[in-house]
């Protein structure tokens, strides 16, 4: 008995020191491989943006509407057609995000239309509630206790634990459809809940328990111009399950009705029952449409079909690490990663996937009709206003052929509508903000050489917008430029036309600065198209943004018809002809003609004392657009080295961790997109241009992965760890001495090497 208990033992031993040598080697390679290609989602963070802001800039802001980065845990593949998030917030309201951090509900997972980091409003969503024990569809008795300790968020996939009702929710994505895994964490009866979210107390719910399917749609609604009518289009859902339904039925006002389907009633709703054993998980697959029911369920059968939620997941998983991989970081600066690799996911989300599977998507500004693709994609949700400067020229480095059907969406809805929009949302004409920044946008992309598509028919709806004046019912339909007629008679928007027509009225200064920029930008392809008379006018009008600016006060101001300036002048006041800023700040917009600028402030000298001014009197403002160029200007300067500087030190203060760790709106990645340029050491202040200020990085090393095979590597050799000024730069070996560099040459590829100091390299 001891004999043989002795060789057990033994051969317990043997087994384990054998086991213990082959888990050491499967460490190892596991070790080597993770080396070798370290998983990025992981540093993702999704609720970045999703609270009042805790950066250190954004405490001295007042209105604490402004530090709302208004961003939300986005569940989907890059730049899908529905993003998939906890809900905490009932609304589609106008700047209230579907979720919140510090929320204490939870009221299901709502398949979302909002646009990531806005101050707009959610559209054709609907949600899905897991809840157990008696059925209760009033919202007030159903929600959940929020906990995040109970939860996972990644950018493909969500877990959280709902205590109260004691189920394990998980979520994943497609580009056009959901699934869930329901986890029953006790015997008991469940009841999924499935509410389109209008506020306008319309839409349509169905209920087919003998094929276990829930279907419906909740109506789109225009805001800005022409708010409050219908958007011609409907957020439709298709939703089915395997398992066979124990009950079913629909609701409203809380109230539950034994009936198929229920319409235009106050917070519809329809559920499905099961009962569920403890450790029984029920799927729930979703799918999602801008076209019909008959559609979401085809783009489900198409993306998901039958496949299990860790296949989806896989895919999904995939599909983001080969996204954010483009980009890959070495640098034991894990903070540093966490914040750019958020960044990159938070300028993946828009402009959105519109069409279904088949290629059809709805007409934009259309009457509930539908058009279909040859091949593309059709995308809407352009935030143009803000998006052109950063976060679509970021578009056009990393996914040429993605840009590419952003412009031919452009065309397709200016074909479909008669006009270029200014900036298409719910895939109507609004007329928000201001600038025609839709030319900005495809003048940028044309001249980075993006150019599969009608050259020309982009080029005459363009110039249409530049000199042309809509009838009126075009007019108040969102169509045009504002004040055009005003800009074209005086070669400036003068401050008696108040831009009534418009969700921003007046702003004529900033309207004149930024319709200058945008005839800049049409001149450069009326060039190419040897189009020469329009080219001459146009570059004529590109200088219009000189008719606004007072050499006696050396700053931007308001005008009146006969030439006289508004008086009294406060420039570091909000004033109502400036758009969000005020007149030293909107200053510096004239992106496009620097030296035209530096000689109307007198000098290059002059032009640094001023930007001294602003960064000193604390009037840079990183959480609005308008000044996101200004760092970047002292390269024009005799001292580039405070662009370094000032660059470093936003990079620093407005961008952190954590769920407050954006300092204003993301609006639709332009904020996020504007770190992963600083951080990667350049940045587009003249997108069409096609060249980029350079600054010093932030990483020791991060290498592009360009979509024609060709990798930069940008390395930092930094003479001590905080070493932030650029002593000397080289391209491929060879010396670089200029504070800017071509699109083309990053797009080659090779290695770009910085050399920072501690010290500022005075010229």
């Amino acid at each position: 008995m001891l004999l043989t208990d002795l060789k057990n033992r033994a051969s317990k031993f043997k087994k384990g020191i054998q086991f213990l040598f082959l888990s050491a080697i499967a460490i190892t390679y596991t070790n080597v491989v993770y080396a070798q290609k370290q998983p990025l989602i992981p540093y993702v963070q999704p609720f970045s943006g999703t609270s009042a802001s805790t950066t250190l800039a954004s405490q001295h802001i007042e209105d604490k509407t402004e530090r709302l980065a208004n961003t939300i845990p986005a569940v989907a593949p890059p730049f899908s057609m529905t993003q998939w998030t906890p809900q905490t917030q009932l609304t589609e309201k106008k700047c209230l995000a579907p979720y919140y951090y510090n929320n204490k509900k939870f009221y299901g997972f709502r398949a979302s239309h909002w646009i990531s980091g806005s101050c707009t409003q959610d559209y054709g969503s609907f949600t899905i509630m897991p809840i157990s024990g008696q059925l209760k569809t009033n919202a007030a008795q159903y929600a959940e206790n929020y906990v995040h300790k109970n939860e996972v968020s990644t950018p493909s996939y969500y877990k959280l634990k709902l205590p109260q009702h004691q189920l394990l929710t998980e979520i994943t994505a497609s580009l056009r459809s959901g699934i869930m895994r329901i986890t029953a964490l006790k015997t008991d009866s469940v009841y999924i809940l499935v509410t389109p979210n209008s506020d306008q107390n319309k839409g349509f719910i169905q209920v087919d328990a003998e094929k276990g399917e829930i279907s419906g749609y909740n109506p789109v609604y225009r805001i800005y111009q022409g708010w409050g009518e219908p958007a011609g289009f409907s957020g439709y859902f298709f939703i089915r399950f395997k398992k066979p339904f124990t009950s079913a039925g629909v609701y409203s006002e809380g109230h539950t009705f034994n009936q198929q389907n229920i319409s235009n009633k106050k917070d519809i709703g329809a559920y499905a029952g099961f009962k569920l054993q403890k450790g029984e998980q029920l799927v729930i697959y979703s799918g999602t449409s801008f076209t019909s029911i008959a559609a979401a369920k085809a783009n489900l059968e198409s993306e998901i079909k039958n496949d299990d939620f860790d296949t989806v997941l896989t895919h999904t998983n995939q599909a983001w690490e080969k996204s954010l991989s483009q980009v890959r970081i070495s640098d034991t600066n894990e903070k540093g990663k966490k914040i750019f690799y958020t960044a990159l996911y938070h300028a993946m989300q828009h402009p959105r996937l519109y069409n279904d599977v088949d290629g059809k998507y709805p007409q934009f500004d259309g009457k509930y009709q539908n058009k279909t693709l040859n091949k593309g994609n059709y995308y809407d949700d352009f935030s143009m206003w803000d998006i052109y400067r950063a976060q679509l020229p970021l578009v056009e480095l990393l996914n040429p052929n993605l840009a590419n059907s952003f412009v031919n969406s452009m065309i397709l809805k200016g074909q479909q509508g008669g006009w270029m929009p200014i900036f298409p949302c719910w895939n109507s004409y609004t007329a928000a903000m201001i600038g025609d920044h839709a030319t900005a946008f495809i003048a940028s992309a044309y001249n980075k050489g993006i150019r599969s598509y009608d050259i020309n028919e982009a080029y005459r709806l363009m110039r249409q917008n530049a000199f042309q004046m809509p009838d009126s019912v075009d007019y108040l339909n969102g169509k045009g430029r504002r004040g055009i007629n005003s800009y074209l008679k005086y070669g400036y928007i003068p401050l008696e036309d108040s831009i009534p027509n418009a969700f921003h009225k007046k702003e004529q200064v900033s309207r004149t600065l930024e319709y200058a920029y945008d005839d800049y930008a049409l001149a450069s392809i009326a060039k190419d198209l040897g189009k020469e008379t329009d080219y001459r006018e146009l570059s004529k009008r590109s200088l219009n943004y000189q008719h606004v600016f007072d050499p006696n006060v050396g700053m931007v101001r308001g005008r009146f018809a006969d030439g006289n300036w508004y008086k009294p002048f406060f420039p570091d006041h909000r004033e109502p002809y400036i758009t969000e800023g005020t007149p030293r700040q909107y200053t510096f917009y004239v992106p496009h003609d620097m030296p035209g600028l530096i000689k109307l402030m007198g000098g290059r000298k002059n032009l640094e004392n001023e930007l001294d001014s602003l960064f000193i009197k604390k009037e840079y403002w990183h959480g609005n657009e308008p000044g996101h160029q200004i760092p970047f200007l002292y390269n024009y300067t005799s001292s580039p080295w405070k662009t370094q500087m000032q660059v470093s030190r936003i990079l620093a203060e407005e961008y952190d961790e954590g769920a407050g760790g954006l300092s204003g709106n993301d609006d639709a990645g332009q904020m996020s997109a504007w770190y992963v340029f600083a951080a990667l050491g350049f940045y587009p202040v003249d997108p069409v241009s096609g060249n980029y200020q350079l600054t010093s990085p932030l990483f020791k090393q991060a290498t592009i992965s360009f979509k024609n095979g060709k990798k930069l590597v940008i390395t930092a050799i930094k003479k001590n760890k905080n070493s932030i000024y650029i002593s000397k730069i080289s391209l491929n070996g060879k010396s670089f001495t200029k504070n800017q560099i071509k699109h083309h040459l990053l797009v080659q590829g090779g290695k770009l090497i910085f050399y920072l100091q501690d010290q500022p390299a005075m010229l």
